[in-house]
């Protein structure tokens, strides 16, 4: 059974960092594209960052760029996303996936139950 747990979320303040993590178990993980997506209040989930299985690829949304950071450690069957600089418009729950075909743009064959995130102003 495919589990991907992420943790690391709260409240913090604009301009604050957080760290989220998502641990998976139940799966290679090391074969695995690894993504975050978001879902805020309201709008639909939208995609956030993924990476290759090695780590060596990664590609953000562009409206992210240079703020958020994905990594991974295949070593601890966990992903990272480290977030900086957040904004109130970063306000939404977070979400870990995992899919063969994500670096291509097929849909995540996994999700986590995701984790909120809460930037106030």
């Amino acid at each position: 059974q495919v589990q991907l747990v992420e943790s690391g979320g709260g409240l913090v303040q604009a301009g604050g960092s957080l760290r989220l993590s998502c641990a998976a178990s139940g799966l290679t993980f090391s074969s695995y594209t690894m993504g975050w997506f978001r879902q805020a209040p309201g709008k639909e989930r939208e995609f956030v960052a993924r990476l290759n299985w090695s780590g060596t690829r990664t590609y953000y949304a562009d409206s992210l760029k240079g703020r958020f950071t994905v990594s991974r450690d295949n070593a601890k069957n966990t992903v990272y996303l480290q977030m900086n600089r957040v904004k109130p418009e970063d306000t939404a729950v977070y979400y870990c996936a995992a899919g063969y075909g994500l670096d291509r743009g097929a849909p995540p064959e996994y999700w986590g139950q995701g984790t909120q995130v809460t930037v106030s102003s």
